[in-house]
């Protein structure tokens, strides 16, 4: 069976096991300051596009996608489980996301991530996104990176 990507509410049970995972996994490299991720009930609350992408109908990762406005759209709680890594699912999320974000007329994609997430980084800035300062509610954190890409006429 092929990798299949779904959207689905983040509180169902394989979404809502993800971000829990996530969380923790975050929770082991930064302290609770300079961990900005969204949790079930905010994703729900900002109404954020929520995928899960399956590999033979096992939950592999997630992806989420907030429309801020007309100018941008932000990557949320983006995350592939471990025993997947290296297949590039991430990759894989990114542009469905993107895809997701240009169906609502939106060119441009932010995300922040945390500078002890190599493997992230390296994928954001190998798919073309540039490093850029703090926006919307990001402050300067030596922690966090934010990151921006054009996706108007180019994918990942």
């Amino acid at each position: 069976m092929p990798i299949a990507i779904t959207e689905e509410r983040p509180d169902t049970p394989d979404a809502h096991a993800l971000i829990e995972e996530l969380e923790a996994h975050l929770a082991t490299l930064y302290p609770r300051e300079s961990r900005h991720g969204f949790s079930v009930e905010r994703l729900l609350r900002e109404r954020v596009a929520f995928f899960v992408s399956r590999d033979d109908g096992q939950a592999a990762g997630c992806g989420g996608v907030m429309i801020a406005g007309r100018e941008y759209a932000e990557i949320k709680r983006m995350y592939v489980r471990p025993a997947f890594r290296g297949r590039g699912l991430g990759r894989l999320m990114l542009e469905h996301l993107f895809a997701h974000a240009r169906a609502q007329g939106l060119g441009v994609v932010r995300l922040e991530t945390g500078i002890h997430q190599r493997e992230a980084i390296a994928l954001y800035e190998s798919g073309g996104f540039r490093r850029i300062g703090p926006f919307g509610p990001y402050t300067d954190d030596p922690l966090s990176r934010c990151y921006e890409k054009a996706i108007a006429a180019d994918s990942v």
